[in-house]
């Protein structure tokens, strides 16, 4: 974990500020309070509508994700995608999956640190999104519909290397660390997506996260205008380890019109 170095008088003065949040919104703290973000990418017609959600971390918590895939399906998009972390864990890989299969759009996405650390199998986890029309992409693009061009990479791809790019269609980006965005180096897509930095969990007012994981930078959380094209961080569905806590930084599902 990267951690910010402030202060004393940065950090009293902070605290001062964050307590009366603590206190009169005490749901803040509350780690299931989920947000549904809206954002309408530039001012042309748009023609998709997506869903973006990352970091489940799933642990057992069926309830919380099957509102999670709820609110998804609720939204009525052309497709989801899905910046990885499903779970920490083996063993809660196959339940985390049987709710992903509920998703009733194409849903894609690209594992995360969690999913090599689990050691996930990502051929079950490939089934499962095939099945709802999507596809669980390792370094590896898709066509959807006739306005979209979708890129997955993994945490394992040679970020130097040129993506695959269609100048006929919208290209979107997968990726899970935030900051591999300063790794494309002459190349401009009209949209990136990324995960990981969980928004900090701890957000302070008017200073932002406290700690954030490496690869994140300064890309924790939001719509950030990069020189390869916006980049959206989503601060995820759940929370890593036992930190089941958020501050001023609830679990989100991002609703983006391209």
């Amino acid at each position: 974990m990267k951690i910010r170095k402030i202060s004393r008088r940065q950090f009293i003065t902070a605290s001062l500020l964050a307590a009366p949040g603590l206190v009169l919104v005490d749901s803040k703290l509350e780690p299931t309070r989920l947000k549904v973000r809206h954002i309408r990418m530039g001012t042309a017609p748009t023609t998709s509508r997506l869903v973006h959600f990352s970091d489940v971390h799933h642990k057992g918590d069926s309830a919380y994700l099957q509102t999670v895939i709820e609110t998804i399906n609720s939204l009525s998009p052309d497709f989801v995608c899905f910046t990885g972390d499903i779970m920490e864990q083996g063993q809660f890989l196959n339940e985390a999956l049987a709710q992903f299969a509920q998703i009733k759009a194409p849903l894609y996405g690209v594992p995360g640190n969690h999913d090599y650390w689990s050691r996930a199998a990502f051929g079950t986890i490939g089934e499962c999104f095939a099945s709802t029309g999507g596809g669980w992409l390792l370094d590896q693009t898709r066509q959807i519909g006739d306005h979209i061009h979708l890129i997955g990479i993994t945490c394992m791809h040679a970020r130097s290397q040129q993506l695959a790019h269609d100048p006929t269609r919208k290209n979107i980006v997968l990726m899970h660390y935030p900051a591999w965005v300063k790794e494309f180096t002459g190349q401009k897509f009209d949209l990136l997506l990324a995960g990981h930095s969980h928004g900090g969990q701890v957000r302070i007012p008017f200073y932002g996260p406290v700690v954030v994981p490496y690869l994140v930078d300064q890309y924790s959380l939001g719509l950030y205008q990069t020189d390869s094209g916006p980049l959206y961080v989503n601060p995820g569905i759940g929370y890593i380890g036992r930190c089941n806590f958020r501050l001023n930084c609830p679990p989100e599902i991002t609703v983006i019109e391209v």
